[in-house]
């Protein structure tokens, strides 16, 4: 029977679906069998970063609702033949997610894998709960700012209580997984001045994220900057370019 894990976080743009097919992939790589789901109706993202956007046919909400088989919404990894997606729709609403249907699913891909994989979408809404509602494990995907742990905890108390594990007087097993740390940038005190209740532009005006802050700032305003870029980051475009499709 698969190992069912949530990869959530009370706040969006953490790195949650990065995460889950990092670790999916981590896993098959190891000889495990894996599925990742993309919990995120209407705003699916997972099939892109796994680089199976093209491949689309049929999704999650069409195996809840009966209108296609699991089998044939799952998509096979083609650079590893024990790595699968189950993809969101893009065009249907959160709602549409069921919890029997959900849990008709999960109990399904428990007796076909070794992992289930939940990249669950932000907050505490509808879609986030049905993805952390059979989980064994959880991983809770933070930035170092007060705002994203204080969210974390949240979801904490929501795996406590909200879980089938819960209701049953179980535990759901949960790691924390800290994205986008830069200790040398720690080290200069240029990281995240949100962490002292100061806006970047107050806590360190001569560092390089409140120049850029400041010349948008001036933009707003109605005047003409020239955009400066960090000579030593890749672009944004490059960084696109240079993605490989499964």
């Amino acid at each position: 029977m698969a190992k069912v894990l949530v990869v959530t976080s009370g706040k969006g743009g953490v790195g949650k679906t990065t995460s889950t097919a990092a670790l999916g992939a981590a896993l098959a790589l190891s000889g495990e069998s894996v599925v990742v789901i993309d919990f995120d109706v209407g705003l699916r993202n997972l099939d892109l970063v796994m680089g199976a956007e093209r491949r689309v046919v049929f999704d999650l909400i069409n195996v809840v609702q009966g209108v296609a088989k699991l089998q044939q919404a799952l998509i096979r990894d083609k650079r590893l033949e024990n790595l699968w997606l189950l993809p969101a729709s893009q065009t249907r609403d959160k709602d549409a997610l069921t919890d029997e249907g959900v849990g008709r699913i999960i109990a399904e891909l428990r007796t076909k894998f070794d992992w289930v994989l939940c990249d669950s979408p932000a907050g505490i809404e509808r879609g986030a709960m049905l993805a952390m509602r059979y989980a064994d494990e959880a991983v809770i995907v933070t930035n170092p700012e007060v705002s994203s742990v204080r969210d974390s905890d949240r979801i904490i108390g929501m795996l406590d209580s909200k879980t089938v594990k819960a209701e049953q007087g179980e535990r759901v097993e949960k790691h924390i997984l800290i994205t986008r740390y830069d200790p040398a940038r720690a080290a200069r005190g240029e990281m995240l001045a949100s962490n002292v209740g100061s806006p970047v532009t107050l806590n360190n005006a001569a560092s390089a994220p409140a120049r850029a802050y400041i010349d948008a700032a001036r933009r707003l305003m109605g005047e003409t900057v020239d955009m400066t870029v960090p000579a030593e980051r890749r672009g944004l475009m490059n960084r696109l370019l240079g993605r490989r499709a499964a």
